[in-house]
């Protein structure tokens, strides 16, 4: 049991949560002061719903058993609601118990009965199984291992939400009830249950948000121009299917239709007969909130706000948008903004353009988000301008541009893009990562089936930007865009490039290997494109130089033979004006669109090989390779995507309304043709590679859609979004096999958990929450010994003597160092002396030491045994409030602290990711043997690595790990040195029950 001064209302168990219906709720702590709401939810239960509760009539809750449900002492008697517009509509709570089932008495009693009622109007909604994951939290948190539960047989609701949450469970059925008991630590299934609900409810709250039914612009202009005016024009100019509304309250009286746009105009929103989906807000920020409020009274889905004036602003806004939030989330609506942009969605059943951008976008395959505006006009007007139109090279799926984010993220659309089958691609511009962890995790899911891009903003400055309420970067963006890499995200600089890689991903399938082709009409150029390979490190061929006088079918002919032979996996195409005398096209006269119908031709016969363009002053070809193919003559032999459609063929799917909702992509289906895996490309020069096998059994991937083929103005362009494509589906086919976690037998996990308790209660007394503190050098090796992590004995030496008789105990030879902060680790400063052989030299070298660098009290001299000769490392593990957990390798010294060389992997690391890191570095072939070196172990420096991850990850209390240096001998390693530092956790993470983060 916990200590009286834990009874406190526990603040941190408050959140909001998504619920399976895309809606929002909010769970909390019962308070005294929630009687009245008690008895109001109580007589809104069906009286079916009393009996499955307390297994007999129960019409009403007497004075008693409001006290009892109201009042708590947070420990051992617990209640959560789930609310929404500040009423109950879900009830949780657990009495603690002992083995007799009755109330505990004893402080060990940790198992705890759990009962749960909820509303029959909302029952369906996955408010119970939301409430099952935030209560058994608590439970843990207040020292309960297992729950028991009774349910009457005909509750199989009930019995559903328990079995189906992942525990690890026992039933039993005595005297007529089902008995549950299930421990509460959570496995890897309750987890898996946990993340799926979470997509689920997440996606579908994107989806409400992005195919509504009825649209509300509440502040249009009486007059033409402003905000309110400009997005409704863009909702009806974008053809919306659904009904439309204008709203301001100056409206006159009586006024009923908007013109010239003739739309329904009413003064407030409770005059709109018909349910509203989307309220588009566009009023001052001090008339928000009341609009919010009637929002929230209509049963709005969502709210899409375009005003200003809040965090951006200032500390007063950004108590403004806080605010804001919370009311929003109070009435169960999800927000995007303040100081959006808008939202858009291309699909043919919705034509929605809820936002200020003048033209609706080409429909494509291509989910975009931003958190700016300016951006995201930059980003659709730069894809429109690549490939206008529907169908085109650069149409979109869906666009949301979220302003301050102080909802709806970047992640919320990862959960919906994931299973999209609309989306292909998925391109993010984020100046501000909000939960680091949960993006990584998302991020590494969604590339795992479709390529995600993200440029990011703000990268350099530490702080911020206006509006954004989050943690700021402490490591460097190299080590940040490593991390993002590792979790297969494409990671670009910017906009230009965010578009250049979006268009080939989109447009092209996956790479085989980094072999280039290069063929083409000009040498110059050809060899511009070659150099760019190589920089990028990808393997070219020698360019294949067509003359100027080349015509379309000598292209044609040229590209065909190089996607038939076996020695490329994508071909770059340089294409200049040519000229010559009877050419089949004059200049000037159609020649890019006869260009383009040849390379569409020698494409389509190769669709496994990704072809990419670059061009010199011919946009018509560009133009003409960005639109749809024209559709050729339907016939049994055209290609399924490329010919009219048959009788036999299935229907086309419908609009994606949240009624007809298209059934998700399965995780293992790529989104894109990938071929099959391999080996990862070797960064060798170009050679001859060997053919492929001709026994495979997988068929090439045929194009599901018209051929359609990147066109770049630049050679450097190209060949960088080639390069991303081939880094991308490398790692494609690494994650297939990501490989394990390794388990070790002599690894004490409840052990070292206790002495993490332990020292945090000694450490932490004088603290401020969150402050992390250093572990003293004796409890830090025991705690490292936990996890078979062994430090070599280090022993104080404050005088000569003291140094003799530590040398004696240890055994010569030995090292004496000096732990002054300024000379730790500095043998190149003379802090550092090795291989001293008896007592007459370690006395010579002691003196030695305090005469030329300061006195014992300021060099704090120690004396440590030698090991045997090896490659100085480095291992450290941190939890970085913008990348989450870290570990990070290099070698000791100048290589990591001078040229940055470390490589960085999150936590918890693989024993194949762990590989890659050590081979990673740029100083790696110091470890293999480098001109004629012995190898060193790096099989035991590999396990070191995975159990020093097992350690943070298993204890999230441990803040940051130090091995330095960690000296890797030929046979076996030897760590010299180790700090560690722990805090307390805080009180909710990404590991934890679902909830909507509050920024």
């Amino acid at each position: 049991m916990q200590k009286s001064q834990d009874h406190a209302y526990p603040t941190h168990w408050e959140a909001d949560v998504v619920l399976r219906d895309g809606g929002t709720a909010r769970i909390r702590p019962i308070t005294p002061d929630d009687a009245e709401r008690l008895v109001s939810f109580y007589e809104q239960v069906s009286d079916e719903s009393k009996y499955y509760r307390f297994f007999a009539p129960y019409p009403r809750l007497s004075d008693r058993d409001v006290h009892r449900f109201t009042h708590h002492d947070y420990v051992d008697r617990v209640g959560l609601a789930a609310t929404v517009g500040g009423e109950f509509i879900a009830t949780v709570r657990y009495d603690r118990i002992n083995d007799q089932g009755l109330p505990a008495k004893d402080p060990e009693d940790d198992q705890a009965e759990v009962a749960f009622l909820v509303q029959d109007a909302h029952q369906g909604r996955g408010v119970a199984s939301a409430l099952l994951e935030h209560i058994a939290a608590v439970a843990r948190e207040r020292g309960i291992r297992r729950f028991a539960a009774e349910v009457l047989p005909a509750n199989s609701k009930m019995i559903k939400v328990f079995t189906d949450a992942g525990y690890t469970h026992k039933r039993t059925f005595e005297d007529g009830v089902v008995r549950l008991e299930f421990d509460l630590e959570p496995t890897e299934q309750s987890m898996a249950v946990m993340r799926g609900r979470e997509q689920r409810a997440e996606a579908r709250s994107v989806q409400r948000l992005l195919t509504p039914r009825s649209v509300a612009v509440i502040g249009t202009g009486r007059a033409p121009g402003g905000v309110g005016r400009t997005a409704l024009r863009s909702l009806l100019d974008s053809g919306f299917t659904g009904r439309v509304h204008a709203v301001n309250h100056a409206f006159p009286e009586g006024m009923q239709r908007l013109d010239p746009e003739g739309v329904p105009a009413v003064r407030a929103l409770r005059e709109i007969s018909d349910p509203v989906d989307l309220a588009v807000i566009a009023v001052p920020a001090d008339s928000v909130p009341d609009v919010v409020r009637d929002c929230g009274e209509h049963g709005v889905q969502g709210v899409l706000i375009l005003s200003s004036g809040y965090a951006e602003a200032g500390p007063d806004g950004r108590e403004r948008q806080r605010d804001l939030l919370r009311q929003a989330r109070s009435y169960g609506m999800r927000l995007i903004g303040p100081n959006a942009f808008g939202l858009i969605n291309t699909a043919p059943g919705v034509r929605l353009n809820a936002s200020l951008a003048p033209q609706m976008p080409g429909a494509g395959h291509i989910g975009l988000f931003t958190q700016s505006g300016a951006i995201g006009i930059a980003l659709l007007s730069g894809l429109h301008a690549r490939g206008p139109g529907d169908g085109g090279i650069a149409g979109i799926s869906a666009f949301v541009s979220a302003g301050n984010r102080a909802d709806v993220s970047g992640n919320d659309l990862l959960q919906y893009w994931y299973e999209d089958p609309d989306t292909d691609v998925v391109i993010l511009y984020l100046e501000s990562i909000g939960n680091p962890r949960k993006f990584a995790r998302l991020a590494r899911r969604t590339a795992a089936v479709k390529p995600v891009v993200v440029a990011r903003g703000a990268r350099h400055n530490g702080t911020a930007p206006p509006g954004h309420a989050v943690p700021t970067v402490r490591v460097p963006d190299s080590t940040v865009a490593a991390l993002m890499r590792q979790a297969g995200v494409i990671r670009v600089d910017t906009v230009t490039e965010l578009i250049d890689a979006g268009l080939l991903l989109a447009s092209q399938p996956l790479p085989a290997g980094s072999r280039i082709a290069i063929l083409g009409n000009s040498e110059s150029l050809a060899l511009l494109a070659y150099d760019a390979c190589l920089t990028e490190r990808l393997r070219p061929q020698r360019p294949h130089v067509l003359t100027s006088a080349a015509t379309p079918d000598d292209f044609r002919a040229a590209l065909a033979e190089a996607l038939a032979g076996d020695g490329c996996d994508a071909v770059v195409v340089t294409a200049i004006p040519w000229v010559g005398e009877g050419a089949a096209v004059s200049p000037g006269g159609g020649e890019g669109a006869a260009l383009a119908a040849a390379l569409r031709t020698a494409a389509e016969a190769h669709p496994e090989k990704p072809v990419t363009v670059v061009h010199l002053a011919m946009n018509e070809l560009a133009e003409t390779l960005a639109a749809p193919a024209p559709a050729p003559a339907s016939g049994p032999d055209a290609p399924a995507g490329d010919r009219a459609p048959r009788p036999e063929d299935p229907a086309p799917a419908p609009a994606r309304h949240p009624e007809s909702a298209p059934p998700p992509r399965s995780p293992s289906q790529p989104a894109r043709p990938l071929s099959p895996p391999g080996p990862p490309p070797t960064l060798a020069a170009p050679q001859p590679a060997p053919a492929r096998d001709p026994g495979a059994t997988t068929p090439p991937p045929r194009r599901t859609a018209p051929v359609r083929i990147p066109a770049y103005p630049a050679a450097e362009r190209a060949v960088r979004a080639l390069a991303e494509a081939v880094r991308y589906a490398a790692w494609r086919r690494e994650a297939a096999d990501p490989g394990r976690v390794p388990e070790y037998d002599d690894i004490q996990e409840a052990a070292a958990g206790a002495d993490i308790e332990r020292l945090l209660d000694r450490l932490t007394l004088d603290v401020p929450t969150g402050r992390s503190v250093p572990v003293p050098p004796e409890d830090a090796e025991a705690l490292l010994a936990r996890y078979g992590i062994h430090t070599r004995p280090v022993l104080a030496a404050p005088d000569p003597d003291t140094a003799v008789r530590a040398a004696a105990r240890l055994g010569y030879p030995v090292a004496l160092k000096t732990t002054a902060p300024h000379l730790r680790h500095r043998a190149d400063l003379g802090g550092v002396r090795l291989d001293i052989a008896g007592e007459r030299e370690l006395r010579r070298t002691y003196t030695e030491l305090t005469d030329f660098l300061g006195s014992p009290e300021e060099l704090r001299p120690v004396v440590q045994s030698m090991v045997p000769r090896g490659v100085d490392t480095v291992i450290r593990a941190a939890i970085d409030p913008a990348a989450g957990a870290v570990l990070s390798f290099g070698l000791a010294g100048a290589p990591s602290q001078l040229l940055g060389d470390i490589a960085h992997r999150l936590i918890p690391a693989t024993d194949r990711e762990v590989a890659e890191q050590i081979r990673s570095i740029r100083a790696a072939p110091l470890l293999f043997g480098w001109r004629g070196s012995q190898p060193v172990d790096t099989a035991a420096l590999a396990e070191l690595l995975l159990r020093v991850s097992r350690l943070v990850d298993d204890h999230p209390e441990v803040v940051g790990v130090d091995l330095e240096p960690v000296v890797v001998a030929a046979h076996g390693l030897s760590v010299l040195g180790a700090s560690v530092r722990l805090a307390r956790p805080p009180a909710t993470t990404d590991l934890g029950p679902r909830r909507l983060p509050v920024y």
